[in-house]
C-alpha cells in the first residue's frame, strides 16, 4: 500500500518538532530506549515475524475488535425479541451492558501497563465467550441483563489491550495498520447481522403471541456468536504465542527481557539483531541525571506514575483532555444510534409499508456490508500528507453527522438504507481513526492507561444513551438527531488536537 522506506524517511524527519512538545511528559531514560527499539524494529523489518507473526497478530488482535463490534451488535440485534418476549424496556438491557463495558475498559487497559499485556490478551475473549454462551439460557430479563453486564467486562478490555499489542510490534512504517484493522470491527458488525438474518429472522415470534417456544431465534443467535467467540480465544491462546511488548518491559526496567524478545523476533524473521542490553544500560547512565523513578522500578497498582504523564504538561494535559472529550461525546453518539438502529429500522419499515422482522434484518446486514472497507480506507487517507490524523478524523466525523441527519429526511425504505450504509462508511472510517491516531499519542509505558481513560470516557457516555432512550420515543427520529448532532461536535473538536501524529514513530 505504502513505500516503507520513503514512508519511514517522513517519519524521521517530522518526527523531531513533533517530539519537542510531546518528550516532556515522557521519562527521558524511557525515550531514549524506546528510540534505540524503534530503530531496531524497524531494521528487523516486516519480516517473516511481522508477515507470519505480525500479520498473524493483525488477526489476533482483530479478534478484539470484532468480537468488541459483534457484541454490541448482538445486543442491539436481540433488542426486538427480547422485548417482545419479555414485556421489558429494552433500554435496560443495553445499560448493562455499557456498565459492563465501562468497568472493562477501565480494569484491562490500566492492568495492561501494571501487569502486561499478554494477560488480559488471553483472558478477555474467554470471559465473553463463557458469559455469552450462559446468556442464550437466561430465563428471565434480569438474568440477561446480569450476564451481559459480566460478558461486556470482558469485551470491554479489547481495545485497550489489542490497540496497544499491535502498535508496539509492528515496525514505524507499518502504523497504518492501527486505523486499517478497524475492518474487523465491521467484519464483526457484518457477522453479526448475518447470523441474526438466519436465526432471528427466521425464527422470531409475532407479537402478541411471544412465548419462549415460539422466539427461539435471538438464543440460536446468543449461542452461536458464543460458540464463535470460545473459537476465537482458542485460537488467540493455542495457537499463536504472543511475545510480551519489549517497549512495556524496558517501562518497567526489564530490559534483558525486552532485548531478548528483540532477538527472537530477528531470529524468527531469519535475520539478526545487533541491539544490546548495554544499549539500553547506556542510556541509564547518560540519563540518569533526569531519571522521573519510573523506568527500573516496580509499578504498584496504588500509585499515579501512569497516569501523571499524560498531564504532565499544559498541552499535553490539553490534548489528553480533549481526547477524552472526543471519545466521550462518540460514545454517546455511537450507542444512540447504532443500539437502537433495527429497532428504529422496523418501525420506519412498518411506516413504508414493510415492517417485516427478515426485511429490517436484511437491511441492517446490507448496511454493515457497505461499510466493510471504511478501515483500509481510513489507512490510505490518514497517510496522506493535506489530512493526516486529524484532518481526516475531522471531516469524517462532520460528515457522519451530516449523513445521519439527513437520514431522517428519508421518505421510503430504499432511501433510508442508502443514507443508513453512508452513515456506516463515514462513521467507521472516523472510528478507524480514532482507534489509530489515539494510542499513537501515549507512551507505550503510559499507553494502557491512556487507552483506559478514553475507552472508560466511551463505554462511560455509553451509559447515557440507554437512559436517554428511556425517555425518549424510539419510533421517533429524537436519538438520530441527538446522535447527528454530536458526531458534527466531534469533526470540530478533533480540529483543535495540538498535535498530529503523522510520520512520527510511536515511543
Amino acid at each position: 500500500m505504502f513505500n516503507a522506506e520513503n514512508l519511514t524517511k517522513e517519519k524521521q524527519e517530522s518526527s523531531t518538532a513533533h517530539l519537542e512538545t510531546m518528550d516532556n511528559a515522557v521519562d527521558p531514560i524511557y525515550q531514549a530506549k524506546a528510540r534505540i527499539l524503534n530503530n531496531a524494529l524497524q531494521d528487523i523489518g516486516m519480516g517473516r515475524y511481522q508477515v507470519i507473526n505480525a500479520w498473524t497478530l493483525f488477526v489476533v488482535t482483530g479478534f478484539g475488535w470484532l468480537s468488541d463490534n459483534l457484541w454490541q451488535t448482538v445486543v442491539s440485534l436481540i433488542l426486538v425479541p427480547v422485548i417482545d418476549e419479555f414485556h421489558v424496556q429494552g433500554p435496560f438491557l443495553k445499560l448493562s451492558q455499557n456498565i459492563g463495558l465501562l468497568v472493562g475498559a477501565a480494569f484491562w487497559g490500566a492492568s495492561a501497563d501494571i501487569w502486561g499485556r499478554r494477560l488480559a490478551f488471553n483472558l478477555t475473549l474467554l470471559i465473553i465467550g463463557i458469559f455469552g454462551l450462559a446468556a442464550g439460557a437466561s430465563p428471565n430479563f434480569v438474568t440477561l441483563c446480569a450476564l451481559t453486564a459480566t460478558l461486556s467486562i470482558g469485551a470491554g478490555g479489547n481495545y485497550p489491550v489489542a490497540s496497544s499489542i499491535l502498535i508496539e510490534t509492528v515496525p514505524p512504517s507499518h502504523q497504518y495498520l492501527l486505523p486499517v484493522i478497524s475492518i474487523w470491527a465491521s467484519l464483526g458488525d457484518l457477522l453479526g447481522s448475518l447470523v441474526a438474518l438466519a436465526s432471528i429472522g427466521n425464527y422470531s415470534c409475532t407479537p402478541p403471541d411471544c412465548s419462549r417456544a415460539s422466539n427461539q431465534g435471538w438464543r440460536y443467535f446468543v449461542y452461536t456468536m458464543g460458540g464463535l467467540t470460545i473459537l476465537l480465544w482458542a485460537i488467540r491462546f493455542l495457537v499463536f504465542d504472543l511475545h510480551e511488548s519489549p517497549k512495556y518491559l524496558i517501562g518497567i526496567g526489564r530490559d534483558e527481557e525486552a532485548v531478548a524478545t528483540v532477538h527472537k523476533i530477528a531470529e524468527y524473521n531469519g535475520k539478526t539483531s545487533n541491539l544490546s542490553v548495554q544499549d539500553l544500560k547506556a542510556q541509564d547512565r547518560i540519563e540518569g541525571e533526569h531519571d522521573t523513578g519510573v523506568v527500573g522500578r516496580k509499578i504498584s497498582v496504588f500509585n499515579s506514575d501512569h497516569l501523571r504523564p499524560l498531564f504532565a504538561t499544559r498541552k499535553v494535559a490539553y490534548s489528553t483532555g480533549l481526547l477524552i472529550l472526543i471519545w466521550g461525546t462518540v460514545g454517546l453518539a455511537f450507542p444512540l444510534y447504532y443500539a437502537f438502529i433495527p429497532y428504529y429500522l422496523s418501525t420506519r419499515d412498518a411506516t413504508f409499508g414493510d415492517g417485516s422482522t427478515y426485511i429490517t434484518y436484511r437491511n441492517t446486514a446490507i448496511m454493515y456490508a457497505i461499510s466493510l472497507p471504511a478501515g483500509p480506507l481510513a489507512g490510505y487517507l490518514v497517510e496522506l500528507p493535506l489530512l493526516g490524523r486529524k484532518g481526516t478524523l475531522a471531516i469524517s466525523a462532520a460528515l457522519a453527522g451530516a449523513v445521519i441527519l439527513l437520514s431522517t429526511t428519508a421518505r421510503s425504505s430504499s432511501a433510508l438504507l442508502g443514507w443508513n450504509c453512508a452513515f456506516g462508511v463515514t462513521s467507521l472510517t472516523m472510528y478507524s481513526v480514532l482507534y489509530g491516531f489515539t494510542p499513537e499519542l501515549f507512551p507505550t509505558k503510559d499507553r494502557g492507561t491512556g487507552n483506559a481513560l478514553v475507552a472508560s470516557a466511551n463505554r462511560g457516555f455509553g451509559v447515557l444513551s440507554p437512559i436517554i432512550a428511556l425517555y425518549a420515543d424510539l419510533t421517533t427520529s429524537v436519538p438520530i438527531f441527538i446522535a447527528g448532532a454530536l458526531l458534527v461536535v466531534v469533526g470540530l473538536l478533533a480540529l483543535l488536537l495540538p498535535f498530529e501524529s503523522r510520520g512520527r514513530a510511536a515511543l
